[in-house]
């Protein structure tokens, strides 16, 4: 089965905006969470030999699944993925104080969690990048059907760039597919979208593609703080 028309144009595009990222915004960046969004990307900045780094962030609360596909994707492509872990001692004093499982407790309790699990080492990791790249689609969630492609990240003062914004989950999978590229296997089990484990689950038949992240939430407060804009958060 080859690619649809509509797909390879978007394909071309994406590596194409990848391309200019790297001539453009050097040096620059791949946020890797290992979803299925972006093993589309490590493929494409792998297979395409494109100058973009590439980073993950471990939270200490993966998924055994995920640790998993981190140490495949290790083997499978040529260029490492680099690790930023939160601090410990920030760590400590969240769990010391409120529990280690307090982010269920409140929408602010959570995103404290976030911010020290996640945000403060994304802080570290594009500190002194001129651009970074993520794996968001806009019909991914409420929260990014104004995606765009391309734009200023004030928050971080640097370039941010969604280069599969105009990508459906279909489009997603054929190309994992056609190209045999590693994913994560809580795909198959009805994870469309994959997080801390704690904070995620498989979701039903005809339920939101982000309604197994924070269910205990609304879906307007579903973003970790990595990506809502500075006047949302």
């Amino acid at each position: 089965m080859s690619l649809s028309a509509e797909l390879q144009s978007k394909l071309d595009n994406t590596v194409t905006v990848l391309k200019k990222i790297a001539d453009d915004y050097s040096p620059a960046t791949f946020a890797n969470s290992f979803g299925a969004e972006d093993m589309v990307l490590t493929d494409l900045i792998n297979q395409h030999n494109i100058d973009i780094g590439i980073f993950s962030l471990d939270t200490g609360r993966l998924p055994a699944e995920t640790y998993e596909l981190m140490q495949k994707v290790s083997e499978y492509y040529s260029k490492p993925v680099i690790t930023y872990f939160p601090k410990t001692e920030a760590v400590e004093e969240y769990v010391r104080t409120n529990g280690l499982n307090a982010f269920y407790k409140s929408v602010e309790l959570r995103k404290s969690c976030c911010f020290m699990r996640k945000i403060e080492p994304l802080r570290r990791a594009i500190a002194d990048k001129k651009a970074w790249v993520t794996g968001l689609r806009r019909e991914q969630a409420v929260t990014r059907t104004e995606l765009p492609i391309s734009e200023w990240d004030a928050d971080n003062s640097l370039q941010k760039f969604s280069p599969l914004a105009e990508w459906t989950e279909p489009e997603v999978w054929q190309y994992l597919r056609e190209n045999k590229v590693p994913y994560n296997k809580l795909h198959d089990k009805n994870y469309p979208s994959i997080g801390c484990a704690p904070c995620t689950r498989a979701t039903s038949a005809g339920e939101d593609i982000r309604a197994g992240r924070w269910w205990w939430e609304n879906p307007e407060s579903k973003e970790c703080g990595l990506h809502a804009k500075a006047a949302n958060s």
